[in-house]
């Protein structure tokens, strides 16, 4: 028996346009999924015990995009478990929604449970190579993204430039505090590249302007955290949230939840991960402004993580090209 662990995470901006070579910069946060494996003595194949905290419907939904995703990670790992089954146990203190990471962390926790109860030796860049595979039952075609930050921690800017997978460090002081909010919505993230498709086709011009002002976006804010310019940070958070809107990857109770944040002295806040439902971010500097925003939103009964981006990494990698 063997454990593994992978951490969420938040998207500070870039969420929906990495397939379109816009890099995005996010950040994993200190909440992880915890997966054991255990070989049986007895049948065949794999069962799971889900014993994640969700947000209401979260599992059950995801339930059949589970299945093709460990199906799919065993077979690239060469397991046979019809010779060797396993139950696979899944816990840890990160809630399952949309918007956190969900789908990468039990990939990757996964992937490291494996390497360990079957002697793979597997590296972190295969580690993240085969979590990267089992997010194709969540997501259709991922970018790598999610993944890729669940394994190797900290906050990175991530990008795919002529086809290549890469990231860079983006490194700070010391941690600074964020709040997610849930909207309770679960999205889709699988159907969401037709649907940015669709915009493309519909009118290219207008789409390629907008990328063209993410691609800006993206570059600056990356250099505001740097300098650790909350204010500035926070100011171009809220500003690609207006674009998401417009393009509708945003969600009624999405908005609500960053005007309240702003409302209460964040810097700036968005929608996180793919959109049109799941989790909002909100940037709030230091202790008693997290806690302000977080009580506040707990007060509506909105599910709420109180979170630090900026922790230490895995490894010491400034920059890493991925296989």
């Amino acid at each position: 028996m063997n454990t593994g662990k992978g951490f969420g995470k938040t998207i500070l901006i870039g969420d929906q346009f990495v397939l379109w070579e816009i890099p995005a910069v996010l950040s994993a946060i200190p909440f992880e999924t915890e997966c054991t494996v255990q070989r049986l003595d007895h049948g065949s194949g794999w069962t799971l015990e889900d014993n994640r905290v969700e947000v209401p419907g979260y599992k059950q939904a995801k339930l059949e995009d589970c299945r093709i995703s460990f199906n799919r990670m065993v077979e690239v790992m060469g397991l046979d478990l019809e010779k060797h089954p396993i139950k696979i146990t899944v816990g840890g203190d990160l809630l399952a929604g949309s918007g956190v990471g969900a789908s990468a962390a039990i990939c990757v926790s996964f992937a490291r449970a494996c390497s360990r109860e079957f002697n793979l030796n597997m590296d972190i860049l295969e580690i993240n190579r085969v979590a990267w595979e089992g997010e194709f039952g969540y997501h259709g075609l991922p970018s790598g993204l999610d993944n890729t930050v669940s394994t190797f921690g900290g906050i990175i800017k991530y990008r795919i430039q002529d086809g290549v997978k890469q990231f860079e460090r983006v490194r700070i002081s010391e941690p600074v505090e964020v709040v997610l909010g849930n909207s309770g919505v679960t999205a889709n993230t699988a159907s969401l590249k037709g649907f940015l498709e669709a915009q493309e086709s519909e009118n290219p011009r207008q789409f390629k302007d907008r990328l063209t002002i993410i691609r800006d976006q993206v570059e600056s804010l990356g250099k505001a955290l740097k300098a650790e310019d909350f204010a500035l940070t926070g100011e171009i958070m809220s500003e690609n949230h207006s674009i998401l809107i417009e393009m509708g990857l945003s969600h009624p109770r999405l908005i609500e939840l960053c005007s309240m944040a702003e409302s209460l002295g964040a810097p700036g806040s968005k929608v996180t991960g793919g959109g049109r439902g799941g989790y909002m971010i909100a940037l709030t500097p230091g202790k008693d402004l997290q806690e302000r925003v977080a009580s506040a939103f707990e007060a509506q009964g909105v599910p709420t993580i109180r979170a630090a981006i900026g922790g230490t990494p895995t490894d010491d990698r400034d920059f890493q090209i991925l296989t």
